[in-house]
């Protein structure tokens, strides 16, 4: 049996073991929210006053622009009047001129008599 068992034997060569790096894990880190609710709720005031200052410029601009129609129109109306002013004026210089002033006399039935015309001094 001896003979058996140094047939059977063989010689254990050892190889080296090769020291294995233990893999990282990797760490697993606690879900964290984007934004907290303190600044969700900053957000939204932050908007919502953006919204608010913008709607009332938006506002002001628009009264604004009315008003400046308004006197834009009002301009205009002065200045048809004055038009109409001075139309009226060169009609009223046109007719109280002497011929027309004695034109229309005539057309109403009116006669100079020399005798019943009294001249006023002027001042």
């Amino acid at each position: 049996m001896a003979l058996e068992q140094r047939k059977y034997q063989t010689t254990f060569v050892r190889e080296i073991e090769i020291p294995e790096v233990p893999k990282k894990q990797p760490q697993i880190r606690p879900y964290r929210k984007v934004f907290s609710v303190g600044e969700k709720v900053l957000f939204v005031l932050f908007s919502t006053i953006l919204v608010f200052f913008s709607t009332l410029i938006l506002q002001t601009q628009a009264q604004i622009n009315d008003a400046n129609r308004a006197v834009e129109m009002v301009g205009n109306e002065i200045t048809e009047m004055g038009k109409q002013n001075m139309e009226l004026s060169n009609q009223v210089k046109q007719r109280s001129t002497y011929d027309a002033i004695w034109k229309k006399a005539k057309e109403l039935g009116l006669n100079l008599n020399d005798s019943n015309v009294k001249v006023v001094p002027g001042r």
